[in-house]
């Protein structure tokens, strides 16, 4: 009668070979084709099922209390499915449905303030905080910070500072990624709010850019009286961001930083300030290039160029300036920046092989 064989971890520790892990099977993460199918049928489904509870209930629209309640039962239906069947098909369909509440939400909200209102865009603004907080859905918390940042922009317009706006979104979103791994069993859902407030701030400057308020919906009287305060305000709290992540990188070096290297890096900001104050949105776009490349986070990188290009574009057919001013302040810029990659290259590298 032959023995049983030995299993092989048990000979690999007689011979002195340690074997860590388990025997579990390794989990096979799914093609990204098929969770785009699966995303792609989520939404489908949910257009249907939309569709037919649309026609069973379209009378609940003209009662303000109704469409609210239809509307949280809507949210909280995407909640519960969030919470007990996990999967691509069922996140989708459940931000489709939770997407579907807050519109009757809104609707409820805009009927009772009789109308589009700074109090209208306030209230939308705490249920998308709040849903960001407590959804169980990467997706859908990307999608509620995105939304937040909206808002909060369509908030501030409202009382006639949509430049504002910018400025608090960037310096959350910074203060977020500088605390990305602070709390190591949340990182993916700060990743996820991250993404979602670059993702706001992108499509505000986008607006911007093209010289028009978001969706158009406001034009009170009221609108320009701090229009001249808005720019100024946004970028100081850019800036203020920019020193926040400033003091971090100092803060956390091994060996620290030296004096002038310091007073540099605070000229270069303020440098930047007084070239914003003329191309709004300039210190911005730095900002969150500067980000991604202090975390090693490539698509914030390239959020941030591309919020310095849309900077660069609106400045460039800025019609309150002449091309010669515009030229020479584009020629600053450029040697602003060049400068600041080559003090990176030169004096941060130099330094970093210097310690190693």
């Amino acid at each position: 009668m032959s023995r049983p064989e030995m299993p092989l971890r048990e000979k690999l520790g007689q011979v002195g070979i340690a074997v860590t892990g388990n025997d579990d099977t390794p989990v096979l993460e799914t093609p990204w084709f098929v969770r785009a199918l699966q995303a792609l049928s989520g939404w489908l489904a949910a257009v249907f099922l939309l569709g037919f509870i649309a026609l069973g209930v379209a009378f609940v629209i003209e009662s303000s209390v109704a469409s609210a309640a239809l509307g949280l039962a809507m949210i909280a239906t995407a909640y519960g499915l969030l919470r007990k069947t996990p999967g691509d098909f069922v996140e989708h369909l459940a931000l489709a449905v939770s997407l579907a509440g807050q519109l009757l939400v809104a609707w409820a909200i805009g009927s009772a303030m009789d109308g589009v209102s700074a109090g209208l865009w306030w209230a939308l603004l705490g249920l998308q905080v709040v849903l960001a907080m407590v959804m169980p859905s990467l997706t859908h918390r990307t999608f509620s910070a995105f939304a937040a940042s909206l808002a909060l922009y369509m908030a501030l317009a409202e009382s006639g500072v949509p430049d504002i706006a910018t400025g608090l979104v960037l310096l959350v979103a910074t203060w977020i990624w500088l605390h990305e791994f602070r709390w190591p069993d949340r990182m993916r859902r700060m990743q996820a709010l991250g993404y979602g407030l670059l993702l706001g701030l992108l499509a505000i400057q986008s607006v911007g850019s093209f010289g028009q308020p978001l969706l158009g919906l406001w034009s009170g009287p009221d609108s320009a009286a701090l229009t001249w305060l808005g720019p100024w305000v946004g970028e100081g709290l850019a800036t203020l961001a920019l020193l926040l992540l400033l003091w971090h990188v100092f803060h956390h070096r091994e060996h620290g930083v030296d004096l002038a290297k310091r007073i540099a890096a605070y000229g270069a900001v303020a440098l930047l300030l007084l070239a914003s104050l003329q191309a709004h949105g300039l210190i911005q776009g730095a900002m969150v290039v500067a980000l991604g490349f202090a975390i090693g986070n490539r698509l914030v990188m390239g959020l941030g160029v591309i919020l310095l290009l849309l900077s660069i574009a609106n400045y460039y057919y800025l019609l309150d300036a002449t091309l010669l001013i515009k030229a020479l302040t584009l020629a600053v810029i450029g040697v602003l920046l060049l400068a600041m990659r080559w003090g990176l290259r030169h004096w941060w590298a130099r330094e970093e092989l210097g310690d190693e």
